[in-house]
């Protein structure tokens, strides 16, 4: 059975208290899904650096680090600093994929590369065995809560399709409406790394949430 992981999404939780949201998921959870907005790229601003040099005091686990911003090329070196073990940036925020990922790569940790729902899926699929993770937007980005929209499975099945062609070990994140009723659906499409905020966040137990949704995507 191919592997699957719950990512918690702090853009979730209780800001207020974010180190116990972080510790209550912490014992089900590998990745921790952390998105950087600018209020340009996307209209809503989020964490920073300081947010992301903060929780990695606090945790070994992985900070999968989200950057839903123009120019990411400025910032790999500032968030490698923080503490990041994966910087996943926007195809459509660069004139040259191969190069950021390699540059990410150089620091010694992960790269990904994440595509908008409404960019064509063929044009990532010539960059899956150049990144260690291929990050589908299943809703618009930008702000949570949202429905995950329907032409998503498709867009992970060609993307796992494309993957398994390579013979690659790039992983599939999918990010956006994930919760009971669609986490079945999306890791039998293909995907990886489930990324989720509210099914988890807006749960009492946190951590029951977590593996709740892990049981029903591979269920």
């Amino acid at each position: 059975m191919r592997e699957c992981f719950i990512a918690p999404s702090i853009l979730s939780a209780d800001f207020g208290y974010l180190m116990d949201e972080l510790k209550a998921v912490e014992g089900e959870a590998e990745y921790i899904h952390i998105d950087v907005m600018d209020g340009h790229y996307v209209d809503n601003l989020s964490f920073g650096i300081p947010i992301v040099q903060s929780l990695r005091k606090h945790t070994d686990k992985i900070l999968d680090v989200h950057l839903m911003i123009t120019n990411p090329e400025k910032f790999i070196k500032p968030f490698v600093d923080a503490g990041s073990d994966i910087i996943t940036f926007h195809l459509e925020c660069t004139d040259d994929p191969v190069e950021l990922s390699e540059l990410i790569r150089s620091y010694g940790i992960k790269s990904g590369i994440a595509v908008h729902p409404d960019t064509p899926i063929e044009l990532i699929l010539p960059f899956v065995d150049k990144t260690d993770k291929i990050l589908l937007m299943t809703v618009r980005p930008g702000f949570g809560g949202q429905g995950y929209m329907e032409i998503s499975d498709d867009r992970i099945k060609a993307v796992r399709k494309a993957i398994d062609d390579k013979a690659c070990k790039t992983l599939i994140s999918c990010d956006g409406g994930i919760n009971k009723t669609t986490a079945k659906r999306v890791y039998g499409a293909g995907c990886d790394i489930l990324v989720a905020g509210d099914a988890v966040f807006r749960n009492d137990d946190h951590a029951a949430a977590v593996m709740e949704l892990y049981n029903i995507a591979v269920g």
